[in-house]
């Protein structure tokens, strides 16, 4: 059984269907990369799974169990977590205190505890020099380091990966790719990735899930995916068809 199953789901706004009948599966363990042209429903999924949206068919399951009857807040409790495409953070906190909200979220009680780990996860990501400084002081691609902290420190065992390489230079995209599977192993995580960066996301993940205007258009390994012929024309279009020459 996989940790957790989308199994269906169909998702409207108004007259725009953002997924239609699509299903996956997270195993446990396992990096999956959630990939797609623009607008395919990919931070969709993200928004079902974390309870932000509701869906209008289908079901999202955790360890088997529903989530769609659970209140949003409710879900970090289980072990989900989440980093955002679009940054979420206070920007006129700290970079401690935006992790420490982390915390807060769970319902952590011993304010003592709490702050060693928050500043342990800062050492982790390597910002612990940056922890007293305004949030907003600090450049976008290290505002994702900090989401991240920010997310561990809930201690999930699901981590949701939007876009972690936005804003960041080959390098380190490189970097991220290597510390996505490490973070994986240090805190024994089943991660589910959604990115445009085709190289960290086929380098890092196990099997690659594939939306296409809100619709499941292939599953499989890395390898299996760049290798379909729809995955191929969803994002560089079909083949031209070849023409006669001219006389």
């Amino acid at each position: 059984m996989a940790l957790l199953e989308v199994r269906n789901v169909t998702c409207r706004f108004g007259g725009i269907v953002a997924l239609d009948g699509v299903s996956l599966d997270v195993p446990q363990g396992e990096i999956v990369g959630l990939i797609g042209p623009n607008g395919a429903g990919k931070t969709t999924v993200f928004n079902l799974v974390s309870r932000l949206y509701r869906p209008d068919g289908g079901d999202v399951r955790f360890e088997g169990k529903s989530l769609l009857a659970m209140p949003p807040h409710r879900v970090v409790h289980l072990g989900i977590a989440r980093t955002f495409q679009n940054l979420e953070l206070f920007r006129t906190m700290t970079v401690l205190e935006n992790v420490l909200v982390g915390a807060h979220i769970r319902g952590f009680r011993d304010q003592r505890s709490e702050r060693r780990r928050a500043e342990a996860l800062l050492d982790y990501v390597g910002l612990r020099e940056f922890a007293h400084w305004p949030a907003g002081r600090l450049p976008y691609g290290t505002l994702k380091r900090v989401e991240t902290a920010r997310a561990l420190v809930s201690d999930p065992r699901l981590l949701l990966l939007d876009e972690p390489a936005g804003g960041l230079a080959h390098d380190e995209v490189v970097a991220l790719a290597e510390f996505i599977r490490r973070m994986r192993s240090d805190f024994a995580l089943t991660v589910l990735i959604v990115e445009h960066h085709m190289q960290l996301v086929m380098n890092v993940s196990d099997r690659v899930h594939v939306l296409d205007f809100g619709r499941s258009i292939a599953s499989g390994s890395p390898a299996d995916v760049q290798a379909d012929p729809a995955v191929i024309e969803a994002y560089l279009g079909a083949a031209p068809t070849a023409q006669e020459p001219s006389p």
